[in-house]
């Protein structure tokens, strides 16, 4: 991939910004010296907190209770 002036990322930015998006790397020079990078934008998913959900879930006790016969022959299929 052949860098890209800062100068002339001035003038083409959109289309910079849209070649990005669809996957590439830009390498942007001062003059022949490379100084910077735009690169796709990937969002991080946010991580998920233990306990998060303390107290506004509850399961009742019928929840350990065996399952009806018919229901487990259903999940043995």
């Amino acid at each position: 991939m052949k860098p890209v002036t800062i100068h002339t990322a001035k003038t083409t930015l959109s289309k910079l910004v849209a070649r990005a998006e669809a996957g590439e790397e830009i390498i942007l020079a001062r003059g022949k010296t490379p100084v910077a990078k735009i690169v796709p934008f990937h969002p991080v998913a946010p991580k998920r907190m233990f306990g998060a959900l303390k107290g506004q879930i509850s399961v009742g006790p019928e929840f350990f209770d065996p399952l009806p016969e018919d229901e487990l022959a259903a999940w043995e299929q």
